[in-house]
């Protein structure tokens, strides 16, 4: 199938034709011409007021529910969703029930999601059940297409596990991934600790369980070598060790939640449970900090940090609410917040090569994935989530931009 995209501002720093609108006429699966003024009466034409391209889009924390949790999310929803928010490439959390810890649980990803607009790449549970006690079958499911290994949300509780993982990992070039907080002081721990934890009598989550945990996995990981990511990241204070351990050449990379570069705790003083996330929002010092680190590339990539709750589990009282909220669907729209357009498409386009995923290429004879979106302010609504569950923290926030959907190949999935 041949298609033709009409008129078309590329958005692409590294392209002779950022900034310009342009016909693409892609065939085949590749892109093939890019000019002013192209026709073909045998493709399928998008022509949309608006519209904007770049590369496909990618995101380092996605959570989905299947199996297990279908009445959460289904897979292969959950690609679609993904692909009509302007995503190519996802990495799947393996919080599913049960936890994706062996090679047969990421062949039936892999399998399952291969006709999808958009690349699913699993991550393999680092240990098994995830429970912290034994390493999983890494180099299995290594070969099977896990592209790193992670406990979601969950930190590595055993320091010699932690070791035991990054020198492993070195034999098969893999990414060793380690939740940032320490269980033991973080226990029990609703919201940040901060004034409003303090004002309301509620425990709170210091910003020193995360800062404690980075250290300890930094000190391993200059003495292991290997590769380390930090995931979803929140204060200041682990900004500046991850800043010395870089300096000191240490693999290190990391990331940060979108709703935690928008929102601060402040967000909790009525106890809106949209809002209940983790980690916590924190101050404004904070949040201040994440977004300066995002502009000087000390942080790696920003993610969605997608994660559907059903309503039984997320609409209640914020002690028994679960942490989380959905985000493809919003994580481009509210970045255009706080960037501008070409940095907000250069930071959705980072952080592939962490995980040894190709990053597309925009320019004729390269293979299409594109990401299709319109520039225009509104409010974002119930009418825009996708997913099966609506656990939105950014319903009611005025954005700027929309995303359309992907060309991904020959496959191509629009939000029409």
């Amino acid at each position: 199938m041949n298609i033709i995209l009409k008129s078309a501002k590329v958005i692409n720093v590294e392209s002779k034709h950022n900034g310009s609108k342009q016909d693409i006429l892609i065939s085949e699966g590749k892109i093939k011409k890019i000019g002013s003024s192209i026709s073909d009466k045998n493709a399928k034409t998008i022509s949309v007021k608006n519209l904007h391209v770049s590369i496909g889009w990618f995101d380092s924390s996605v959570s989905f529910g299947e199996p297990g949790y279908e009445e959460r999310e289904t897979l292969l929803n959950g690609a679609d969703v993904a692909a009509k928010s302007g995503f190519t490439d996802l990495l799947l959390n393996p919080s599913t029930k049960p936890v994706l810890d062996n090679q047969t649980d990421i062949s039936f990803i892999k399998s399952k999601s291969s006709n999808s607009s958009c690349n699913i790449h699993p991550l393999g549970a680092l240990t098994l059940s995830s429970e912290s006690k034994d390493l999983a079958e890494l180099f299995d499911m290594k070969n099977s297409g896990a592209v790193g290994f992670y406990d979601f949300k969950k930190p590595i509780l055993n320091s010699n596990l932690l070791k035991t993982a990054l020198l492993y990992s070195q034999s098969f070039n893999s990414v060793i991934m380690s939740f940032p907080q320490d269980s033991s002081i973080a226990k029990g721990g609703l919201i940040n600790e901060g004034s409003i934890s303090v004002n309301y009598g509620i425990k709170g989550i210091p910003n020193f369980a995360e800062e404690i945990q980075i250290a300890r996995d930094l000190h391993i990981l200059e003495y292991t070598g290997g590769k380390l990511h930090i995931p979803t990241i929140s204060t200041k204070k682990s900004l500046e060790l991850i800043k010395k351990a870089k300096s000191k050449g240490l693999n290190v990379t990391c990331s940060v939640a979108v709703h935690n570069l928008i929102f601060n705790d402040k967000k909790l003083k009525d106890f809106d449970t949209r809002f209940k996330v983790l980690p916590p929002l924190r101050e404004e010092k904070d949040r201040i900090a994440l977004v300066n680190g995002i502009k000087s590339g000390l942080i790696d990539m920003v993610t969605s940090d997608h994660l559907p709750i059903d309503l039984e589990n997320k609409k209640t009282d914020i002690e028994n609410a679960k942490y989380g909220t959905i985000g493809l669907e919003s994580i481009f729209g509210s970045l255009l917040s706080l960037f501008d357009l070409n940095q907000t498409i250069e930071i959705l386009s980072r952080g592939r090569e962490i995980f040894n995923i190709k990053k597309p290429e925009f320019e004729v004879g390269s293979k299409a994935s594109l990401a299709l979106f319109t520039i225009n302010d509104y409010e974002f609504s119930k009418a825009d989530i996708l997913s099966k569950s609506t656990n939105s923290a950014f319903l009611g926030m005025k954005m700027k931009g929309k995303p359309i959907g992907v060309i991904n190949g020959n496959k191509i999935t629009i939000n029409e």
